[in-house]
């Protein structure tokens, strides 16, 4: 299974988990707040830094951080989102820094929530709870 943990109150990473769900045909993703009681089981399961500002990918027993789960997560998607491969290009070192750029604005560009979002009926089976 392959699951992606991600910041639960930040509108930018809820808005990124609907996109994902929606291009995820073969639905190969399976999604988890990282502040839920779900999230932090998986992240002691797998040995995983509770990080907030990253998306996380646990993928083959792996844990991918950053622009480097952004990258796992696109090859698993289907049609044009498979584009964010091109990230491929960029050296890790300038990919994170874009990703810390936007990870550590987050919230005065997107806002944030006081909660977790609850999933809607037909994205629950997609949600570890």
């Amino acid at each position: 299974m392959n699951i992606v943990l991600f910041d639960g109150i930040c509108n930018l990473c809820n808005k990124a988990v609907l996109f994902l769900i929606k291009h995820d045909k073969n639905d190969n993703l399976h999604f988890v707040a990282q502040q839920t009681a779900a999230g932090e089981r998986i992240m002691n399961q797998y040995f995983v830094n509770q990080d907030f500002r990253s998306v996380i990918l646990i993928k083959d027993e792996m844990a991918y951080y950053k622009s480097d789960a952004i990258i796992a997560i696109a090859k698993l998607l289907s049609g044009w989102p498979k584009l964010l491969l091109i990230g491929l290009i960029l050296p890790p070192f300038l990919r994170n820094g874009i990703y810390d750029l936007i990870a550590n604005n987050r919230y005065k560009l997107f806002g944030k929530q006081s909660i977790c979002s609850i999933p809607s009926k037909s994205n629950e089976h997609k949600f570890i709870t």
